[in-house]
């Protein structure tokens, strides 16, 4: 029996190696398929999701988006369900435990926290169906949604929040070292103009990138529609005497191939809604004066003259 287990040691060790390697080999298989699946996902969401960002028609843009989100997490839920996925969408907040577990220093862990969570809410609106905008348009086969407009306080003081959503900004992947990068170009410049009720200038405002851009949701929800942007303007509370407000965002995204695409949405909100308002007698803090020409604060004298 002695001279019969150096042998029994060699065909066990050579089968444990064979079941190793199987193993090994079956993950990676396994592996393969699941990025396979998702990339086959990703693939039938750029295909269809053409038409939402260049429909033309406001009303028809809103009651198909129900439905192209429900056909998209359809496909999400599946392939989660049959590669044992994450269900919860947490995994970017698990990858951060596991960091402050290690004892790693992260002294933007608070921000990174709050950027999964902005990105959160907006995927659960669209994953439960509750994505609808307040406003919508599209310009140069990019469509950019208001998606609220509430009022929020910040540091303790009212401001009216304006998050948007902008559809199929340029970007690309780029290799940096051993780490992949998404690079999304998506530029802002926005313009606000308040006037009364007879169309008279009351009062300007202008902003660059919105506050929490997000140009790559995916990397904190994987699941993420892509090639989506995210953010938020916050302003102060309007003056009472404004009756309309003009938002104008210009949008410039440049392609990897060079050209450049240039979008203009213009927002007409009218009438204010009162809980944008300050009170009567309330004025602007901070409001500076700037001289312009009568027929720019007043259009109806620019009509006389």
């Amino acid at each position: 029996m002695k001279r019969y287990f150096g042998v029994i040691v060699i065909i066990a060790g050579v089968l444990l190696a064979a079941v190793m390697s199987y193993r090994s080999a079956s993950g990676r298989a396994l592996e393969a398929q699941r990025d396979a699946d998702r990339q086959r996902i990703h693939a039938e969401y750029l295909e269809r999701v053409g038409w939402m960002r260049t429909n033309p028609d406001d009303a028809s843009y809103r009651d198909e988006l129900k439905p192209f989100f429900k056909g998209y997490f359809e496909q999400v839920d599946a392939h989660l369900t049959r590669f044992r996925g994450n269900a919860k969408f947490d995994d970017y907040l698990l990858e951060l435990e596991k960091r402050a577990e290690t004892g790693a220093k992260d002294d933007r862990a608070n921000d990174r926290k709050a950027f999964y969570e902005y990105t959160r809410k907006t995927f659960d609106r669209m994953r439960e169906g509750r994505y609808r905008p307040v406003w919508t348009a599209t310009d140069k086969g990019m469509r950019l949604d208001i998606i609220s407009s509430d009022v929020v306080m910040v540091l303790g003081k009212p401001q009216i929040r304006l998050q948007l959503a902008v559809w199929g900004a340029q970007r690309v992947l780029k290799e940096e070292g051993k780490v992949l990068k998404m690079l999304t170009s998506a530029s802002f410049d926005t313009v606000w103009k308040l006037t009364d009720a007879k169309g008279k200038l009351l009062g300007e405002m202008r902003g660059a990138d919105p506050s929490m851009k997000i140009d790559h949701p995916e990397r904190f929800v994987r699941e993420f529609p892509p090639q989506m942007v995210l953010g938020h303007y916050d302003l102060d509370l309007l003056p009472n005497e404004v009756a309309k407000m003009e938002m104008t965002i210009n949008l410039s995204s440049s392609a990897a191939s060079g050209g450049t695409a240039a979008s203009t949405y213009v927002w007409k909100v009218d009438p204010i809604p009162s809980d944008w308002k300050l009170g009567a007698g309330e004025s602007w803090e901070g409001a500076t004066q700037e001289e312009r020409p009568e027929e720019e604060i007043d259009p109806s004298k620019a009509a006389r003259n």
